[in-house]
């Protein structure tokens, strides 16, 4: 069975067309790396998730310590 691997154009990612080790791995695993268009995030299914996030927990919020947005992440993840 082949295994697919959908991987967006985050630099690092994009290194596997440069150095071939990964590559080869991929091939050798039965891996298949599948690179989704340059400003199509939509493709991507976690980041629907993350814009929703940022829109109910996180938008219009000015905390004066990184425990507050910490806390309304995990009370939003609960929630969903």
């Amino acid at each position: 069975m082949r295994i697919p691997i959908v991987m967006d154009n985050y630099s690092p990612h994009l290194s596997t067309k440069v150095d071939q080790r990964v590559g080869e791995w991929a091939m050798t695993n039965n891996v298949e790396l599948a690179y989704v268009p340059t400003n199509a995030s939509w493709l991507n299914r976690i980041e629907c998730q993350f814009t929703a996030l940022r829109y109910f927990a996180l938008d219009g919020t000015d905390h004066p310590s990184h425990d507050e947005p910490n806390s309304m992440t995990r009370h939003y993840v609960a929630l969903r």
